[in-house]
């Protein structure tokens, strides 16, 4: 990773947490259970995922296939994207688990 991606990816980390913590909706219902009296700990973990866009595809065009993402029906959902929603806890109807049994 180069310094570059390395401070491109810190300046993401640091636009998530200033959107966190000037959200008025997130100051509000902190507000709101600290009158309930409550002391409020928040802590959010941000999953950042890469993937070398040149490089994959200069690969698969030179196979003449399509991306998994171009060659998707609309709506579905890419490896990474149910790699995600099951770090998030979050099943999808019709997916697969290892086994090959559909998770409802």
């Amino acid at each position: 990773m180069t310094s570059r991606l390395r401070e491109l990816i810190q300046q993401l980390g640091e636009a998530i947490h200033e959107s966190v913590i000037e959200s008025d909706q997130i100051a509000g219902v902190v507000q709101d259970i600290r009158k309930q009296g409550f002391d409020v700990l928040l802590m959010l973990e941000a999953t950042i995922g890469l993937n070398e866009v040149a490089a994959a595809q200069a690969k698969k065009g030179a196979a003449g296939e399509l991306t998994a993402e171009a060659g998707a029906d609309p709506g579905s959902f890419t490896q990474n994207d149910l790699h995600f929603l099951r770090s998030l806890r979050i099943s999808v109807e019709g997916e697969m688990d290892e086994n090959g049994t559909d998770i409802k």
